[in-house]
């Protein structure tokens, strides 16, 4: 099963990525969780400490293995000839943080344009490893992608069988997740789920809801958890958040309509 969590800037994409990837591996699952930000910051959100995860080298900007992969050093410019289907099967398994015996974590980074603006070797070597994750790997795989849109111009999106749709519950924010969600329908994509998040009044996320979906869209309300904010300002990871919090018990049962779709695509 791949699922890909979308949504605009600051919805709490990350957050809610992180705690689907420790709930599943919880319930026994083997999961793999992909950061495709820019910015990637799920490796923190995982419990690995502040300043380990600002050592990590996102695959998309890992010269060195680049090189060694597809023959040619980044950054050496136009016209030089590398390879663009390189070796990527053993990549999660060598490059990939554990995070538990059946969690494990590939920090990939942004795969849009690089240094002179073309296709440079650690760009095509990020993007070998993406296809070749959607199509061959067996473990639940959570893709916690860059804000936006972005994701449905590179050709992957269409190799997923959920989009989780995160969003705030203003108005602004659903019409954006309702933009997200029609590109999603565009390619195919063939379970879509919303995930109205920080929600306050349930009553009134729900209102806002009819007025953007009119009911035409699943989803899922996750509440405003000041649990989230406390373990952020620590620097910890949410593998420490109380299983009684408001948005862990929400995002479980956002799981159990995962591991629904799950068993009857079998």
């Amino acid at each position: 099963m791949r699922v890909l969590v979308a949504g605009k800037g600051g919805v709490g994409k990350t957050t809610i990525s992180a705690l689907l990837c420790f709930i599943l591996s919880e319930k026994g699952y083997n999961v793999l969780a992909l950061d495709t930000d820019s910015v990637p910051n799920l490796a923190q959100s995982l419990g690995v400490p502040y300043e380990e995860a600002l050592e990590i080298v996102p695959l998309s900007r890992n010269e060195e293995l680049a090189e060694k992969r597809t023959g040619a050093k980044p950054g050496k410019g136009w016209g030089v000839l590398f390879s663009l289907t390189p070796k990527v099967d053993d990549l999660a398994e060598r490059y990939g943080i554990r995070i538990r015996d059946n969690l494990r974590l590939v920090v990939v980074g942004s795969i849009e344009q690089s240094k002179e603006g073309c296709l440079c070797p650690s760009i095509a070597l990020a993007r070998a490893f993406l296809l070749h994750t959607m199509i061959s790997r067996k473990e639940i795989v959570v893709v916690d992608c860059e804000a936006g849109a972005e994701v449905f111009g590179r050709g992957l999106a269409e190799k997923f069988e959920i989009m989780l749709c995160v969003t705030e519950p203003t108005f602004k924010s659903l019409m954006i997740a309702r933009k997200l969600i029609d590109m999603s329908k565009q390619l195919d994509i063939p379970n879509v789920i919303l995930a109205i998040n920080k929600v306050k009044d349930s009553m009134r996320a729900s209102v806002m809801y009819k007025k953007v979906f009119s009911g035409s869209i699943q989803y899922n309300i996750i509440r405003l958890d000041e649990n989230i904010t406390l373990l952020d300002n620590e620097g910890l990871g949410l593998n420490k958040i109380p299983k009684t919090s408001p948005v862990y018990r929400d995002v479980e049962n956002l799981s159990k309509k995962l591991i629904s779709i799950k068993k009857r695509s079998k």
